[in-house]
């Protein structure tokens, strides 16, 4: 199996992320499971151009990696600082001729300084309302199945025969719903119309 970069920009464009008239071919809990749905039907014959996995419900997780302090972002933006002098300096050695190592190891530490001021002055303009590093992402709880509503029938008949328990239970509840709806209509029936 292959996957291809996230973004709009692959081949077939924007378009690669629609279809005309989508059907649910089923909801999962986790991506592995919709995946493999998605592979049981490529494996069967199934177009499986036609179909897209969907992450639902969204949320975002933020996993907190550490407290800071004054002396780890002081720490931080001196090595920030140090990187892009180090980088400056390289760039103007191959420019002009003469002391290189000095010219490197000067612009190291003034990077250095200005990085350390920098992060400090930034960091105490926050007064403390975010005293801790974090990375965060946003993850879907749940993934839908979706193909072209001419190719729903044959995937969902497909997709029975991969799990014949779930087909049965999914069939029962679509019976019991439909049973409900035709209860409720005859009770509305017998009833007879709303005096007037």
């Amino acid at each position: 199996m292959t996957t291809q970069p996230m973004g709009a920009r692959g081949p077939l464009g924007p378009s690669a992320f629609k279809l005309d008239y989508p059907m649910s071919l089923g909801v999962h809990d986790s991506y592995a499971d919709a995946q493999k749905a998605v592979d049981y039907l490529s494996d069967n014959g199934f177009p499986v151009q036609n179909v897209l996995i969907v992450g639902t419900d969204l949320k975002q997780v933020e996993r907190v990696t550490g407290r800071l302090t004054r002396g780890r972002v002081a720490l931080g933006g001196a090595l920030s600082g140090a990187w892009l002098g180090a980088f400056v300096g390289l760039i103007f050695s191959m420019f002009e001729e003469g002391e290189t190592l000095v010219r490197i190891l000067s612009t190291v530490v003034f990077g250095a300084l200005f990085g350390l001021v920098w992060s400090l002055v930034g960091y105490a303009l926050t007064r403390g309302q975010r005293d801790f590093t974090s990375v965060s992402q946003v993850v879907a709880t749940k993934y839908e199945v979706l193909t072209e509503h001419k190719y729903v029938a044959q995937a969902r008949e497909l997709l029975a025969q991969m799990d014949p328990m779930k087909a049965a239970q999914a069939q029962a509840a679509e019976i019991q719903a439909r049973a409900y709806a035709e209860a409720q209509a005859a009770a509305l029936r017998q009833q007879g119309p709303p005096p007037a």
